[in-house]
């Protein structure tokens, strides 16, 4: 019986010098203006939150809709 490793599997190859190469610098999943589009959406939802709780429903949800139906996808897809 043969301990030899098959031809197709070979070990990982590294840097001349033996040296493993460095990782990636890391990239943020959202950019700027992502943060800066969500941010909004956070302070338009605290309103209309606000706006709610002092009974005013049909503005606070007006003011909810947008936050939850038009910023926060603007956010995220952007």
């Amino acid at each position: 019986m043969s301990t030899s490793r098959p031809s197709d599997v070979s070990p990982p190859r590294t840097p001349r010098g033996g040296a493993a190469t460095p990782a990636p610098p890391r990239r943020h999943f959202l950019a700027r203006r992502n943060l800066v589009i969500l941010g909004a959406a956070l302070v338009v939802l605290v309103v209309g939150y606000v706006t709610l709780s002092a009974g005013h429903a049909s503005a606070a949800a007006a003011i909810l809709v947008i936050g939850y139906c038009v910023l926060f996808p603007l956010g995220i897809a952007l």
